[in-house]
């Protein structure tokens, strides 16, 4: 049974048991009966943790099975962000034979014409990721050419110099390999605006992903509130590599990063620079990265990231702490402040690592959470994740005074070695604002405009 039929599974449990209707439960989670139909069923998965949260009180869940549906959902969503991401196959260079000067004159005189073009990039080619057609790959060599043996003989020559790099460089420079120095663990962009961070494992002369700069400058730049998921990953095999020396391991692990989340699903305020008559409604929180990047809005005084960590190997990863830096602090922009809610309530506090941005030298401390009455113990290090054991981690930071980019540093130690995972928004620092003394706009419904 694969995760979301096991989610389903659970979730149909609930329901049966609650002995609530469809459209009853849709109404408490603010959704459609059909969606809610998909997610019983298994053709879909919530987007968001709240709803399943919402679905678990509605059923009248107890505290454990509340637990085993959140943990049904993470491993159901890990494998969602992992099918969307899914890496591109290494391609694996061809080897070519070099023939003498007097072989390749004699090849020359026996093969037709052909029109292909010989040098170092046709030998490179299939490592670029344009190798031969299937037609082609069972033919001769194409870089014969009917000439005299004397041009075919230099085309055969610079053929080999560009092989002799192509196995000192590697099959692909791009490519992250188990064991790689600190570019292991950069990923490509995915859907949904998911990008990899970047994983920094702890070895001499290995540098912390730095804050973008201004080539020109060399100042940290300030960068509006992306929008998605980031997901830092790094590669792994089925069994963890012995550590080279001289090289630092690639962080085992995965972590989907999301950086716009509402406190209770729905209480959350953005700056931006726009008047209150050319900014659209407020969306729901699913949309709002989308909504965040299209204004240009930062998070105005608050920001909650949350952060799901996976394993990616066969055994289990230790996580020992959590760093925060601050790569830049500017003064607040005078923008308009955009509450995307009135008030919304919700009987679930949960444990956090509270963050400081003013502090000179900001902690991730951890805060205890509450649960209708039942209070939550605070998160500690060390954490222990693997495949089939995620752990989430929520850091939520505030700022009365500065315009901050930020990024948070993960430490990690498995039987391959240790190091840290840089956790950011795609590649770019978190940015967060104070937005004390601006002008603060809520959304009138009933009027279909913002207000003050």
């Amino acid at each position: 049974m694969s995760e979301a039929e096991d989610f389903a599974r659970l979730m149909r449990e609930l329901k049966d048991r609650g002995g609530l209707s469809y459209g009853v439960l849709a109404r408490r989670l603010h959704t459609s009966t059909s969606t809610l139909h998909r997610y019983c069923n298994g053709e879909a998965l919530p987007a968001e943790f709240a709803v399943v949260d919402r679905f678990a009180r509605a059923c009248g869940a107890s505290a454990a099975e509340a637990v085993d549906l959140h943990r049904a959902w993470l491993l159901a969503d890990a494998r969602r962000r992992a099918g969307a991401t899914a890496p591109d196959p290494v391609p694996v260079p061809v080897p070519v034979p070099v023939l003498a000067p007097d072989q390749a004159a004699a090849a020359v005189e026996a093969e037709p014409e052909r029109t292909v073009v010989v040098g170092p990039a046709g030998m490179v080619g299939r490592a670029a990721g344009t190798g031969p057609t299937g037609a082609e790959s069972g033919a001769r060599p194409s870089w014969y050419r009917r000439r005299a043996a004397g041009v075919a003989a230099a085309g055969l020559t610079a053929g080999a110099v560009a092989l002799a790099l192509l196995a000192v460089t590697g099959p692909d420079r791009g490519t992250p390999h188990a064991g790689a120095g600190p570019g292991a663990g950069i990923g490509t962009r995915g859907s949904g605006g998911s990008a990899s961070a970047a994983a920094t494992p702890s070895a001499p002369g290995a540098a912390p992903g730095a804050t973008p700069t201004d080539p020109a400058t060399g100042t940290a730049q300030p960068s509006a509130s992306s929008g998605g998921s980031a997901t830092a990953s790094a590669p792994a095999s089925a069994s963890a590599p012995a550590p080279v020396p001289g090289r630092a391991p690639a962080a085992p692990l995965k972590a989907a990063v999301r950086s716009h989340v509402w406190a209770a699903g729905c209480d959350h305020a953005y700056l931006a620079e726009r008047g209150p008559g050319s900014v659209p409604p407020p969306p729901v929180q699913a949309d709002a990265p989308a909504w965040a990047t299209a204004q240009r809005a930062v998070h105005a005084g608050s920001q909650i990231v949350e952060i799901t960590l996976h394993g990616t190997g066969g055994g289990a990863v230790v996580l020992e702490g959590l760093e925060v830096r601050v790569g830049a602090r500017r003064t607040p922009p005078a923008w308009n402040v955009y509450q995307m809610s009135q008030g919304c309530g919700g009987g679930l506090t949960p444990a956090v690592f509270a963050v400081n941005l003013d502090a000179p030298r900001p902690l991730a401390r951890p805060v205890a959470g509450n649960d209708a009455g039942n209070r939550l113990p605070a998160p500690a290090f060390p954490m222990r994740v693997s495949a089939d054991e995620p752990v989430v981690l929520r850091v939520e930071a505030v700022t009365t005074g500065c315009d901050c980019d930020w990024s948070l540093d993960l430490r990690w130690t498995s039987p391959a070695g240790s190091g840290t995972l840089r956790l950011d928004d795609g590649g770019r620092p978190l940015r967060t604002s104070a937005a004390t003394g601006r002008p603060v706009y809520g959304y009138a419904l009933e009027q279909g405009r913002w207000a003050r």
